[in-house]
């Protein structure tokens, strides 16, 4: 009897661990090549929810994109797109000249509560050089760290 209540509370802490787990990680798939070199398409990160907290500067983060941003994206879509960013400017640090004269503010500095945000492949991303700064809440999470590709021989 003690064996079968052992193990059955052990079973039952295995699955409380893992209600906790997924509450506070989540697996995102990287989706095209704006971040490369240092994610690819088809990469795999392992992303910690940071609901409350504001990510910091070199952080690479998910948050749901402003939008319709892309090019015949459906107006009041109801869910926004994910996407991979790195943070490059947090409240208080200068605007970056790259920002778009409309969504500069006078102060020329980054207000609190908003995240100035980049893909590492200038080329191939949409970020805030087009959609301005990001709403700190946007964020989902901060990336962890890369899981292994599911792409065979697509990561060096």
């Amino acid at each position: 009897m003690t064996t079968v209540l052992a193990g059955a509370c052990g079973l039952a802490l295995a699955v409380l661990a893992v209600v906790v787990l997924r509450r506070r990680v989540v697996v995102v798939s990287v989706n095209g090549p704006s971040m490369a070199p240092t994610l690819r398409h088809g990469d795999r990160v392992l992303v910690r929810r940071t609901p409350g907290e504001t990510p910091a500067r070199g952080d690479i983060v998910v948050v749901s994109e402003p939008g319709p941003c892309r090019p015949g994206a459906p107006a009041g879509a109801p869910d926004p797109s994910l996407v991979v960013k790195r943070v490059v400017a947090v409240a208080g640090d200068a605007e970056p000249a790259f920002l778009p004269d409309w969504a500069r503010r006078p102060e020329g500095v980054v207000r609190a509560g908003e995240l100035i945000v980049l893909g590492d492949n200038p080329e191939s991303s949409w970020d805030s050089r087009q959609f301005g700064a990001v709403r700190a809440e946007r964020v989902l999470g901060v990336v962890l760290r890369p899981l292994r590709s599911h792409q065979k021989g697509k990561r060096s």
